[in-house]
């Protein structure tokens, strides 16, 4: 049965050294751990086009993107001896990850490195919008003094509402309570509370309760729109919101007009629906001129510390990868957590579908090869599954050779 250009495998090889492409101005500490291990490194600025793509990843054993890179299953296509695509972020929604898996291309991200950053700024803009500091620090700036009490209000004693409660989630309740707020919480998987915060049966119960409600949930079906004119009209009046998850979690329109109606008492909004590629290109937003809104340029995770640790984090974990097969933290690939191989051994990494009778085949070429394996480790996901073999150096090629051959196989590699 002839393979489909999905399950073509690409050829058996070890780069060296291995070329990596780096975009959208990733940490330099990034390029640095690269490049300690010889690894050949291209730096781009800017966030390059899906035409650029196309011509570039070619060349590349390694692409590291950001969050405005959009990796589609025809750019990830357009090279089959792609080995693995590191997000420098937190989010891979603008990454074809089933696609991905499918190539036999892993895909890291760095979920931890930016929470702080994050949380940090969520509760500077929850004291800004309390005390509409936006507006007086225009004001201000323009010449204009304006020194009044009205509508300024301590955060102390008010209730915080977090949709979604994971790392940053979390983080953000901890830090509301140290203010002295009180912290409910609603998410659609059962999380432990921290400190005093409770958890709410139902998102409305939650927005009903909230004199700030803060999102921090991925770009879902369930998500895009979650915030609308319907659950706006739920808040009390005069709450405020604030979203640095994704751009399609808040109806921007709805949530003008509910400012402008006087019925939502402020907003921060650091993500966009519709966001410029680069730094100098035109913002424009229904929410700008709007009283008692604070508009940043998706900054949530964008200060030095973050971004340092997670050009460190991503790089070792692509790094972890190419030189032993480990896909621990991969996002949507089998997760597997290697040793480095015996010096005198090969070690070959075969990525094939999941269905029956692949791990018997696989066995059979080493049976009639009579090959003495040292170590093997499968796992597998719903889409494919990850075997790894060590095995005298003398035989892996041979191995590697058959097994790449399989009708089931995906992508094949040997480790020297």
């Amino acid at each position: 049965m002839p393979q489909s250009a999905m399950t073509q495998p690409a050829k058996i090889f070890q780069r060296d050294p291995f070329r990596i492409l780096l975009v959208e101005n990733i940490h330099p500490r990034a390029r640095e751990v690269f490049e300690r291990e010889g690894c050949q490194v291209r730096l781009e600025t800017r966030a390059p086009s899906e035409a650029e793509l196309m011509e570039w990843i070619g060349e590349y054993d390694v692409i590291g993107i950001r969050s405005k890179t959009k990796l589609t299953g025809s750019v990830l296509g357009a090279n089959k001896e792609l080995l693995a695509v590191g997000a420098f972020c937190i989010g891979t929604d603008q990454i074809d990850t089933g696609r991905a898996g499918l190539l036999g291309v892993p895909v890291f991200n760095a979920p931890y490195s930016n929470t702080r950053s994050v949380a940090e700024l969520v509760m500077a803009e929850i004291v800004a919008l309390s005390r509409h500091l936006g507006d007086r620090n225009m004001e201000t700036h323009k010449g204009v003094w304006l020194k009044s009490a009205a509508g300024a209000r301590e955060i102390r004693g008010k209730t915080l509402g977090i949709v979604g409660y994971g790392h940053i989630g979390s983080q953000v309740s901890v830090l509301a309570e140290a203010f002295g707020m009180r912290v409910v919480f609603f998410d659609v998987v059962k999380k432990l509370p921290l400190g005093n915060s409770q958890p709410m049966e139902s998102l409305t119960d939650l927005l009903k309760a909230a004199d700030f409600a803060t999102f921090h949930v991925p770009d879902t079906p369930q998500t895009r729109n979650m915030i609308a004119a319907p659950q706006l009209n739920v808040m009390k009046r005069g709450a405020h919101l604030i979203n640095a998850s994704r751009g399609s979690v808040v109806n921007i329109d709805d949530l003008a007009a509910s400012l402008k109606a006087g019925h939502t008492g402020g907003a921060a909004i650091d993500v966009f629906p519709q966001e410029p590629a680069s730094n100098g290109e035109t913002f424009v937003s229904p929410l700008q001129g709007v009283k008692n809104v604070i508009l940043t340029p998706h900054i949530g995770g964008s200060t030095e510390e973050a971004q340092e640790a997670i050009g460190i984090e991503v790089a070792e974990s692509l790094l972890r990868f190419l030189k032993t097969g480990s896909t621990r933290g991969a996002v949507n690939f089998p997760n597997v957590d290697l040793p480095v191989m015996h010096e005198d051994a090969h070690r070959m990494l075969n990525v094939h579908r999941n269905v029956p009778g692949v791990l018997s085949d696989i066995n059979s070429v080493v049976s009639d090869l009579n090959v003495n394996i040292q170590a093997q480790s499968l796992s597998t996901n719903a889409s494919i599954g990850y075997l790894v073999m060590d095995m005298a150096k003398v035989e892996a090629d041979q191995v590697g050779e058959r097994v790449r051959d399989l009708e089931t196989s995906i992508k094949t590699r040997i480790l020297y």
